[in-house]
């Protein structure tokens, strides 16, 4: 029987890998993969509520999905993720249009949903225990929908902090890690596929391992893959200043493969705003982390993200804000508008600021950040680089690609003119001879000449 689905994955990298292992799972279970909606006999949307903009960009897709059901030849729309766990007593009534939802610790249920629907079954609810372990077979099964060269490594669930203004703790429950041995199986399995750049993802990578070894265990997991033949760089998203410890930032400098490169979400940089937002760290303990991972590694690029416009936010508390960013002088940066998410402490604070206050101050640091980034860009000039393809421009002799400090989908690009055909997962020597805002431009280096 040749049964179709087509899927949607929004938000995260986190939920991504939850939709390849979905992809996977339907695979194994006689279901063919499609490009083209209209092909689908089954839709699945992956969805994500984690902000007001991801829960509204969430229900359009729903809904657009669900025009294939009279436009083509979909029988079911499945509706997995954030949004049907969070939303579930009153999903069928708002959406009347979906004919399943799973929950995020259901997502393993998706065949046995998919052929449910096409036997008849409608309005089902798949919602597991938010808090149960996370399946080690699961990442076996994963049907990549990155760029062959890379991938995300998913090495824990759920979250344990409980900041006032995120609601992932009530729908992805406690912080579950993958054991050591599933993980460096997974990423073996991907190497051998061709793999050539893992990223480390969970909603905090920095405390992986403390759930079931009695202790963070990031360090031990960074120098198992390390020595995964295959693997070339690996990547560290999603690290938390007050939980990342030396063990960790020592595998980082002495692992080779390692990128010096960290994700380090701070959301503030004031004691107040911080304490309000629920969060562990202070601003001299992020001043000291930052000081600690570039003394061990003058070259690291620290990308963190911010919040602005959180309940209370005074004019003087965020231009303490604004005077760290300018102090830190961190490599990448984004920031966020607070977003008031319903079922949170945040939500029912007092002093909420006013959107338009919120997007100008988010505005004002950006600007600042702007020239920040463009005057560490303007350093690289002159400088060798090795440089991973990721493409060529159209109707241009040049490609675009990343360095080791660059993840992929959120920070700059390498512009590359080169003499010969490069290939996209190609690593390349580039001499930098030009800088942008957040972007380089270069040559490739043939001949004696090497990379930094």
């Amino acid at each position: 029987m040749n049964r179709t689905v087509a899927f949607t994955s929004l938000g995260c990298d986190k939920n991504r890998v939850d939709s390849e292992v979905m992809l996977g799972i339907l695979a194994k279970n006689g279901f063919r993969a499609v490009a083209e909606e209209a092909e689908a006999d089954i839709i699945v949307v992956n969805t994500c509520c984690f902000i007001k903009d991801a829960l509204e960009e969430s229900i359009e897709t729903i809904l657009e999905m669900a025009k294939y059901k009279t436009e083509g030849k979909c029988k079911g729309l499945i509706v997995a993720g954030c949004l049907g766990q969070r939303y579930e007593k009153e999903f069928f009534d708002e959406l009347p249009e979906v004919d399943a939802i799973i929950g995020t610790a259901a997502y393993e249920s998706v065949a046995e949903v998919a052929a449910e629907i096409l036997a008849g079954k409608e309005k089902m609810k798949y919602l597991e225990d938010i808090h149960r372990p996370m399946k080690d077979e699961n990442g076996k099964l994963r049907v990549l929908s990155t760029a062959p060269y890379y991938a995300y490594l998913k090495i824990s669930e759920g979250c344990d902090n409980h900041c006032t203004y995120c609601v992932i703790p009530k729908m992805r429950g406690r912080h579950r890690s993958r054991t050591l041995e599933s993980l460096v199986e997974e990423a073996e399995i991907l190497a051998k596929q061709g793999v050539k750049e893992l990223v480390l993802v969970a909603q905090d990578t920095s405390i992986y391992g403390r759930d079931l070894y009695g202790q963070p265990m990031l360090h031990v997991l960074l120098e198992r893959l390390n020595a995964i033949e295959g693997i070339q760089w690996i990547r560290l998203l999603y690290c938390y200043p007050e939980t990342l410890t030396e063990e960790a930032i020592q595998a980082m400098a002495s692992c080779e493969k390692v990128c010096h490169y960290i994700d380090m979400p701070i959301q503030h940089g004031n004691d107040g705003v911080l304490k309000r937002m629920g969060r562990k760290s202070s601003q001299e303990l992020i001043r000291q982390k930052v000081a600690r991972l570039r003394e061990a590694m003058p070259d690291i690029a620290i990308r963190t993200t911010l919040i602005v416009g959180f309940p209370g936010e005074t004019e003087e508390e965020f231009a303490d804000l604004t005077d760290f960013v300018r102090e830190m002088q961190f490599d990448r940066l984004g920031v966020f508008s607070y977003s008031r998410e319903e079922g949170t402490p945040a939500a029912i604070m007092e002093q909420q600021i006013d959107e338009e206050l919120k997007e100008e101050r988010r505005a004002l640091i950006m600007d600042l950040q702007k020239s920040i980034s463009a005057a560490l860009c303007e350093k690289e000039v002159g400088a060798v680089k090795e440089v991973l393809i990721e493409g060529k421009l159209p109707e241009e002799d040049i490609y675009c690609g990343r360095t080791c400090y660059d993840a992929p989908d959120i920070d700059g690009l390498v512009f590359v003119s080169a003499e010969e055909e490069v290939y996209s997962g190609d690593f390349v020597t580039v001499k930098i001879r030009e800088a942008g805002d957040y972007d380089l431009m270069g040559d490739v280096v043939y001949g004696n000449e090497s990379a930094e």
